[in-house]
């Protein structure tokens, strides 16, 4: 089961509107069983079963089926596809695929399914109980940490360019040039300037979480990256927090570029495997970030 923990903790966070709740979650599923996390951002909810628990709820809810729990297994992930694929766009689950509904009380969440297999009604039922403190510091307290630094250090890069930048347009004027479009014209950054303007204007509206969707939307490479960092970094034996603690560590690798995609839609959610492959979750197999580095471009044509 070890194998299937670490395949959940790499699956981003995918924004999920059912008919009643809009929820986050992310899901894992392969031969050996399932493990489920499910949050409306006032709890958490955990769920993991392996092919015994698989093989004896489908008895108690399909008693006119009889299959093998892998073959449940792989029903159960064509039936999660809809909600994983493309949640962005998604306004409820398919209704000619499976029908989703979810009950929720202070001890327990259950998500229902129904659904068909073979012809005949399937149902089943995840049996989720809130996830412990453990569970929420690994997939939400410390990626969250390690996305705050990563964009933390981020921020701090593009200031100095921005200097840079600076520096070269003075060249060019102290050169003699002239800005032949005075539309472009810009006053030299200033940070700290900036800074302040931001916390002004922009943060309000930045810092609305609402139901969770733009963070479920924007922001699942750099998650994805965060958490492999960190199960990297756990198979080295490394200390807590080792691989965070500066912007030398992290930013400056895959975390750092893979902030250009943060405004990609979210129809790029990676999509489901067949079972057969490595092991994978609902939300889709993990997909290599793309590193490609920005190149510089001179301002030509903007000095006559």
């Amino acid at each position: 089961m070890e194998e299937l923990e670490r395949g959940l903790l790499m699956q981003p966070w995918v924004w999920l509107q059912l008919a009643e709740n809009s929820l986050l979650a992310k899901a894992s599923i392969t031969k050996q069983g399932y493990a489920l996390l499910i949050s409306d951002l006032q709890q958490v909810w955990h769920e993991q079963a392996d092919t015994l628990v698989v093989s004896q709820r489908a008895k108690e809810l399909n008693k006119r089926l009889t299959a093998p729990p892998s073959a449940f297994l792989h029903h159960l992930e064509e039936l999660l596809l809809p909600l994983f694929k493309d949640s962005a766009h998604q306004d409820a689950a398919d209704p000619s695929h499976a029908t989703f509904s979810c009950d929720r009380t202070a001890e327990a969440l259950i998500l229902r399914v129904q659904s068909e297999l073979s012809g005949l009604p399937f149902n089943w039922q995840f049996h989720c109980t809130p996830a412990s403190s453990s569970l929420v510091s690994q997939h939400l307290i410390r990626p969250l940490m390690g996305m705050s630094l990563a964009l933390q250090c981020h921020g701090r890069e593009l200031a100095a360019l921005l200097r840079m930048k600076d520096l070269e347009i003075q060249g060019y004027q102290e050169s003699g040039a002239v800005l032949s479009r005075s539309r472009l014209k810009t006053e030299p950054f200033e940070e700290n300037s900036f800074l302040e303007q931001f916390m002004v204007e922009k943060l309000p509206e930045a810092c609305t979480v609402g139901d969770g969707r733009p963070f479920a939307t924007n922001l699942q490479s750099l998650y994805v990256a965060v958490t492999k960092q960190q199960i990297q970094a756990g198979q080295k034996h490394q200390g807590p927090g080792e691989s965070q603690t500066s912007c030398s560590t992290s930013p400056r690798g895959a975390d750092s570029r893979l902030l250009n995609q943060t405004e990609q839609p979210a129809s790029s959610t990676p999509a489901l495997s067949e079972p057969e492959s490595e092991p994978m979750g609902a939300s889709g197999p993990m997909q290599r970030p793309q590193l490609a580095k920005a190149k510089r471009k001179k301002p030509r044509g903007l000095f006559s």
